[in-house]
């Protein structure tokens, strides 16, 4: 699913907001996440999952095309970690379907 088809399905939930609304506040929510995890916070979101930064050291790597060593440099990558509920969700989709109804 992408941004806008996210602010489409929100805007055909809600037609009582506008879609200027629904977009701004996505774009402010994405944008704090983004900020958060960049400042190396930890976000937690019960139900859903929660972010984090892990950090790959820096490590000796290989040109493949000349097969010299390159050093490679420590890098910073964001990293997701599923709920309980939303794994739950996505193994028996079914079994929770049926408990919210």
């Amino acid at each position: 699913m992408t941004k806008s088809e996210l602010i489409k399905n929100i805007s055909a939930q809600y037609p009582h907001l506008s879609v200027r609304d629904i977009e701004m506040a996505t774009r402010q929510m994405l944008d704090y996440l983004s900020d958060a995890l960049a400042e190396g916070e930890r976000i937690e979101i019960r139900g859903f999952g929660s972010f984090s930064m892990h950090v790959r050291p820096a490590k000796q790597g290989r040109n493949p095309k000349t097969g010299e060593p390159v050093l490679v440099p420590e890098k910073r990558v964001p990293h997701f970690k599923p709920g309980k509920e939303l794994r739950e969700q996505v193994d028996y989709p079914e079994a929770v379907a049926g408990s919210k109804v």
